[in-house]
């Protein structure tokens, strides 16, 4: 069936959004509300107009509304509940209203914005605005805050965020120029993304689990909501750790244009954007059209080296440690470099160890500085970081247009048609030798002296390493494409039940070649050249005794030496084609099927089905594991998934002291699939307590299937080093790593349980406080070789079958393939502080504070429990620092707005898991500073110029910092810019 509308759904969204559709207008209900607190009443309206209601607490608190009663729009009847309230609509967006604090006592100006980071109680799919999931509102003017690149890098900023995928990640990765959300660090595969509560397709960049967000314009996002905890029995699987829903903007009209500019203080990592939507009316106001886009273009950053603490650190053995002084086998080094390989080859054995060859073929001696193992310390020993982005560059455009339409008073029809295109090629790593070429005394190309050199002491060949920068460094030419259509419609049934039905297909499809891999076994024959006995030429050896070979000699004696055939014929593009579709759809119907003495009874029913597949094609030569350096494998496989869920809530006690309004919450859902069915659930509680006090507490069951990659990607081989336990000797093994169909759904049990203050003694503050505790079983890990054997050795039973033994006792073959083998556990505090003083000359003061306290973070594989907590200084490392807090002091008036903003980060250790010396990283404390300002150019014509400062001070992030996902490495960078409207 998903197929058959493919096609008409993709036709029907194009035209639809040619054509337009409306936002659905004031409907008429019959109303019957009592004077009562404000609170109370809309909720009580929510449930009479099939509205959603969100309010920020102290916005109500105190309030009283005046009765509403009789046959009215939604409009008059609202305007009349809010009359002597002070509270004023900032915004609707479809069946979601927005109420925030009016205007200022003396003030004349309009009324003032929700507060950011509202801790509201919404996350529902039912039409009441009091259940108990908290859920963390940030509106377009939290999202602009800090002027950064996209929305998603402001989420990033969140305490609850971990920033896993972006430029800053990726500048060394197949997925360069992603973002993808990360929530309480447990993964981006366990964040639930959505777009107006539906998924979203893509999230398969070479293998790597996690929705690019960036795809989504966002000039058309409205607010971001999300939800942290206990949210799979109303969304679905993937959501362990939260939910983040983008809604798009439905209300815009006019016209919207915006661009800026920014750059770093060390004038790198310029960055150009340029946006626009408009949004019309048609059809004598049934029809509402929306059309943005936006288009990037970022150069990134390079070297590594050109950022302090950022480039050619290494952990390495430390030279001052001895097993009773106390301190750690190892350190991280700083201007670490190969020491096995130089730029034009360097000379490992014989007579000539230790000396490298300039451009010109001649040896000089090579300063190895200090030598550890196969690194060098301060000397000239190349490196990656000589050359690599430390911020992936990129060039991005995405368009989005949505129309809707009522057909009826109680019919609306709505097309969505999104598309994005982000692509770049860029040099990317080197493809080194590290030590590994082997040069006979014959080699056509060796320089006479040195092999004089060579016959005099008896050599008959040496060894070398060389970095290949002038050959082989490799190139990422990648594109990624997502286009996604939706139809819904939304509808009504009397005066309290609404129901929706939606089908939305969706299409990711990713090219990637890798330029520049040399092919392991060209490489080896054209290394291996003599002289052609007939015409006195370098030739290869093997065409001695096979002249059909087309093999080319290659020179490597000195940087520049290797010739264009020859590099021709030694390298090769890694190809990469992969397709990912979604096909999804769902119905819910949702109302108020009658009331308790405590107030009305919501529930919602629905059932939603999705069909992922995923085709990966690789090029002939990684077919046949052809290169040295990586080989991409090919993926294919399918899934379909059936769910029918189910939600309530239901009033227990009102008006009782301490139990003003008692609320329970529960929802379950099945979800079936290839791999079975499974439940997930959820129960809770809200209560006022008093007057500015509300509590809630929340338990859950959720899911996560493992995704089509996880189950479906091919098996590679790898030879790796191991020392085995039971022979005590080490040796070389085939390491079989990927996908496993026979993974199970991880499980999770979630508990959260929070308060929100809003003492009507102290207007307009609110305080809130959200402990969570997550606790995931069966989760899916990949699991190294050796740690594979060691884990076994101790007893590990369950992973002794991946392990597979000779005749002669030694292991053949170890099968490291993703395993449900893993317990993940995290707990913490969410907290939020707002509070804003009005000003006599009609403008506002503001304080926002949010903050995430980490209790603890724990890795259990069944033998071992590894703490995480605080290990924070790579994305190489599971983690989170303990506590991450994000303030912002604004000023704002009718024009100006003012912003001095900090992020603060507790202390930790780079990475918990290496016993490292110097591991410890010191508490940070960023500052931004931003500025706005707004003027009129005509009546009706409205320009803002605005400018931000990023890390003001320009703090140096911690010593080894290349993949840091909490640390600046860029520096101070300035944005400035400007939008207008019309």
């Amino acid at each position: 069936m998903f197929r058959q509308l493919r096609g008409a759904l993709l036709a029907g969204s194009a035209i639809a959004c040619l054509g337009g559709a409306a936002l659905a207008q004031s409907q008429t209900h019959t109303y019957d509300i009592p004077a009562q607190p404000a609170a109370e009443a809309l909720n009580r309206f929510a449930t009479q107009s099939g509205l959603r209601i969100l309010f920020p607490y102290e916005a109500v608190a105190g309030k009283r509304t005046r009765p509403v009663a009789g046959t009215l729009s939604e409009q008059a009847a609202l305007d009349q509940l809010l009359a002597d309230t002070g509270l004023v609509i900032v915004s609707r967006q479809g069946d979601v209203i927005t109420l925030g604090a009016g205007r200022f006592q003396g003030e004349a100006e309009a009324p003032v914005a929700v507060g950011l980071d509202e801790v509201v109680v919404t996350a529902s799919r039912l039409n009441r605005a009091d259940v108990p999931t908290p859920l963390t509102v940030l509106d377009k003017e939290a999202l602009r805050e800090g002027a950064r690149a996209n929305f998603i890098a402001s989420l990033m900023d969140r305490p609850q965020f971990k920033a896993s995928w972006s430029p800053q990640i990726t500048g060394g990765s197949f997925a360069a120029g992603s973002f993808s959300v990360d929530l309480r660090g447990l993964g981006n595969a366990r964040s639930l993304v959505l777009v107006d509560g539906r998924r979203l397709a893509g999230g398969y960049s070479n293998g790597a689990a996690g929705i690019d967000l960036s795809v989504i314009p966002g000039v058309m996002v409205d607010r971001v909501d999300v939800v942290t905890g206990s949210a799979s029995a109303a969304w679905g699987s993937n959501a362990v750790a939260g939910v983040v829903n983008v809604i798009i903007d439905n209300q815009l009209e006019g016209i919207r244009i915006g661009g800026r500019y920014g750059i770093s203080s060390r004038d790198d990592v310029e960055e150009k954007q340029f946006e626009a939507v408009g949004g019309w009316r048609f059809a004598d106001g049934k029809g509402h059209l929306i059309v943005g886009g936006e288009y990037v273009d970022n150069d990134g950053g390079r070297p590594k080296t050109s950022r302090k603490n950022v480039g050619r650190w290494a952990v390495v053995p430390n030279p001052a440690f001895t097993a009773t002084n106390g301190q750690q086998p190892l350190i991280f080094a700083p201007d670490v470099g190969f020491a096995n390989a130089s730029l034009g080859g360097l000379i490992l054995t014989g007579v000539n160890a230790g000396r490298t060859f300039n451009p010109d073929g001649t040896l000089r001696a090579f300063d190895l500085g200090r030598v550890s193992g196969v690194t060098s310390i301060g000397g000239e020993g190349p490196s990656n970081d000589d050359f690599s982005y430390f911020s992936a560059p990129y060039t991005r455009y995405s368009v989005m247009g949505r129309v809707t339409y009522d057909l009826n008073d109680d019919l609306k029809l709505t097309a969505d048609l999104l598309h994005s295109r982000v692509h770049d090629d860029f040099g990317f790593l080197l493809d080194p030798n590290r030590g590994d070429i082997r040069i006979s005394i014959d080699n056509a190309f060796l320089p006479a002296a040195i092999r004089a050199q060579m016959v005099a002491a008896g050599e008959t060949a040496f060894t070398m390493g060389r970095a290949n920068r002038d050959y082989a460094f490799i190139e990422n030419d990648y594109s990624r494409k997502t286009t996604q259509g939706t139809l819904a419609l939304e509808g009504k049934v009397g005066e309290t039940w609404r129901w929706n039905a939606y089908y939305s297909h969706g299409q990711f499809n990713e090219r990637n070649d890798l330029g520049n891999l040399r092919i392991r076994a060209n490489f080896t024959d054209a290394v291996d050249s003599v002289v052609s006995p007939t015409t006195g030429q370098p030739i290869c050896r093997v065409a001695l005794t096979d002249p059909t070979t087309t093999c080319v000699p290659i020179n490597l004696f000195g940087e520049g030496a290797p010739s264009d055939a020859a590099r021709a014929y030694v390298l090769g593009t890694g190809q990469l084609r992969l397709q990912a579709d979604l096909d999804t759809g769902g119905f819910t119907v949702r109302g108020e099927p009658f009331e308790t003495w405590a107030g009305p009874v919501s529930v919602a029913l629905g059932a939603e089905a999705r069909r992922e597949e995923l085709r990966q094609r690789v090029g002939a030569l990684d077919l046949a594991n052809a290169f040295a350096f990586s080989n991409f494998a090919p993926i294919a496989g399918k899934n379909s998934t059936r769910e029918g869920f189910g939600e309530v809530l239901v009033p227990l006690v009102r008006d009782v002291p301490g139990l003003e309004m008692l609320q329970f919450n529960g929802a379950a859902r099945i979800t079936d699939d290839r791999l079975g069915s499974i439940w997930s659930w959820k129960l809770g509680f809200t209560n006022k307590v008093t007057e500015g006090v509300q509590v809630r507490f929340t338990r859950s069951r959720d899911i996560r299937s493992p995704n089509l990659v996880e189950l479906f990607s091919g098996q590679v081989l790898n030879l790796t080093q191991i020392s085995d336990p039971q022979t005590g000797t080490a040796y070389q093994v085939r390491a079989m790593t990927g996908g496993n169909p026979n993974l199970r759904p991880e499980t999770s049990k979630t508990t959260t349980a929070g308060v929100t203050l809003s003492p009507p003694q102290i207007p307009r503050l609110t305080v809130s406080a959200d402990y969570f505790d997550i606790e995931i079983d069966n989760a899916i890990s990949t699991i190294a070789a050796q740690t594979l054997i060691t884990l076994c050795s101790q007893g590990v039973q369950s992973l002794c079958s991946q392990i597979v033994r000779g005749p002669d006792g030694l292991i053949a073959t170890t099968s490291a393939t993703l395993l449900n083998f893993t317990r993940l556990s995290t707990s913490g505090v969410d907290l939020s502080l707002n509070y804003s003083i009005p000003l006599s000359n009609g403008g506002r003061l503001s304080l926002r504070s949010t903050g995430t306290w980490a209790s603890k973070y724990e890795s259990n594989n069944g033998i071992t429990t590894i703490d995480f907590l605080g290990s924070q200084g790579t994305i190489g490392s599971a983690g989170v620092p303990k506590v991450v807090v994000n303030s912002a002091i604004t000023y704002d008036d009718e024009r100006l707005r003012l912003s001095l903003r900090s992020r603060f980060i507790s202390a930790g250790t780079s990475n918990v898991t290496l016993a490292i010396q110097n591991n410890r990283i010191p508490a940070y404390m960023y500052f931004d500073l931003g500025a706005s300002y707004k003027f009129d150019v005509l009546e009706d014509r409205e320009v803002e110029v605005f400018a931000n400062v990023n890390n003001l001070f320009d703090k140096d992030p911690p010593i080894s910092s290349a993949f840091s996902p909490y640390y600046d490495i860029v520096g101070r960078y300035m944005v400035v810019g400007a939008r207008a409207r019309f």
